[in-house]
């Protein structure tokens, strides 16, 4: 009769390896959270300007009250950007977005680079408030920053500004998501 031999031979033990991996991954998680920042940029608004314009459309006509006014309200919105990623970052667009008291939404783009000079002809006193603008296609460099003026235009007084529910500034990045920020109440300018 043939030897029936029952005995097994060592198993092994797969905690140490197994243990010493998971440690492994957990300790690469944490230096990417570490060395990753969360944000991608930061924005900051350094300075807030409003100048209001009162436009009086003339009409051919004799009669009384034909005439037609506007009222536009220019809002500088001076903006920091903080590039924090490893990447460059390239600014696409500049939106904003207002809700008045009455709770009407209006939407707007920002002045585009040659949209400056027909304005500040046109209304010398803008001029005097603006500062060097913030245009697209701007890159910011990994660790670095940009600054500038963004001229944002909407169809309101001075008044549906300052009684406002709400307004933001949206900045558009090529690669990266977009950037939201709130402007906050201001001191209106003199006209």
């Amino acid at each position: 009769m043939a030897d029936l031999n029952f005995t097994q031979s060592e198993r092994r033990n797969f905690f140490l390896p197994i243990a010493l991996a998971v440690v492994v991954l957990a300790a690469a998680l944490a230096l990417v959270l570490c060395f990753t920042p969360h944000t991608t940029a930061n924005l900051s608004i350094t300075h807030l300007a409003t100048w209001q314009a009162h436009t009086v459309y003339k009409s051919e006509s004799i009669e009384v009250g034909k005439d037609k006014a506007e009222d536009d309200l220019y809002v500088l919105v001076t903006l920091r950007i903080e590039d924090h990623l490893k990447l460059p970052l390239f600014l696409k667009d500049f939106t904003a977005t207002l809700t008045t008291d009455d709770g009407r939404t209006l939407a707007t783009s920002a002045a585009e680079k040659s949209d400056f000079q027909p304005l500040f002809i046109t209304f010398p006193g803008l001029k005097a408030l603006a500062t060097p603008p913030l245009f697209r296609e701007t890159q910011i460099d990994p660790g670095q920053s940009a600054e500038g003026m963004i001229l944002l235009q909407f169809p309101i007084t001075q008044a549906d500004w300052s009684n406002r529910k709400a307004a933001s500034l949206t900045v558009d990045l090529y690669h990266q998501s977009s950037q939201t920020i709130s402007i906050p109440a201001d001191k209106p300018s003199a006209k």
